[in-house]
């Protein structure tokens, strides 16, 4: 297995001194779910500002309860633990921020060229087409103080092919992008605060998400279940963070579904 050096706490910390939003750091070796962790401490304790980094994943979860592992080494996950004060109608930009995070902070770490890192409605970062990481948000209610949000990302850093969970999934090292991981998720945290704030303040970063998304202005099929597919073109993203697609019978908002870029005609 092409594992990649581990995470370096104290450096992770020392890059994001500067980043408030993050109280406590925790780095670990190997654990079931960083979001689950991470839930636990939300129903159980007032954390806030809590992110916990681990090199191995057995028993993650990604969206429609897709099982995603990491393995040791090879990929990071990590989940964040904030207590938001927006209205929960507001939440489902989160997951769309965190995608936003990733694919910034990937740039930024690895000096990827311009276009090849993307971003597809609601949340998957693509390099060169192909998926690198997956993401979960999930809401964490709690007896020690307000709801929680739990924000889950697994980037898959040095697989090689046969490791791939899936055919169209790559990984950092298969695209020619070597990066230190400290600085990987330091950079990823740090645009994250930023965008968080952002939303705290606004309740939405419209205008930054249709800049990144590359399913906007471009041919889409929508996959809701095995039986329902919608063919359109994307068009935006409303004030939830629902896709706007043109479809031939009108403009459709979908809260949800598998989208899959289409080649331009």
């Amino acid at each position: 297995m092409p594992a990649s050096p581990p995470v370096d706490h104290e450096r992770l910390v020392q890059l994001l001194r500067e980043v408030p939003l993050w109280r406590t750091v925790q780095c670990v070796a190997t654990t079931g779910s960083t979001n689950a962790d991470l839930a636990e401490q939300a129903r159980t304790s007032p954390a806030d500002g809590m992110v916990l980094v681990s090199e191995e994943q057995t028993a993650g979860r990604g969206r429609f309860e897709r099982r995603w592992e990491t393995p040791a080494g090879a990929s990071v996950a990590f989940s964040l633990l904030l207590r938001p004060t927006r209205p929960a109608r507001d939440w489902g930009w989160l997951s769309l921020l965190a995608g936003m995070a990733v694919s910034t902070g990937i740039e930024r770490a690895t000096g990827a060229e311009r276009g090849r890192v993307e971003l597809k409605w609601p949340n998957d970062v693509l390099i060169d087409g192909k998926k690198l990481c997956g993401i979960l948000s999930e809401r964490v209610e709690s007896s020690q103080g307000p709801a929680a949000a739990v924000v889950g990302v697994g980037i898959n850093i040095s697989l090689d092919e046969a490791e791939l969970p899936v055919p169209t999934a790559t990984s950092l090292r298969l695209a020619g992008l070597e990066a230190d991981k400290s600085e990987v998720l330091a950079a990823v945290f740090t645009e994250f605060a930023r965008l968080y704030e952002l939303w705290e303040r606004d309740g939405q970063v419209h205008d930054e998400y249709l800049r990144r998304c590359a399913s906007i202005g471009r041919p889409l099929r929508v996959m809701i279940d095995e039986q329902t597919n919608v063919l359109g073109t994307g068009e935006s993203v409303d004030e939830f963070g629902r896709l706007v697609v043109r479809t031939p019978s009108g403009l459709q908002a979908f809260s949800a579904g598998d989208v899959f870029h289409l080649r331009l005609q």
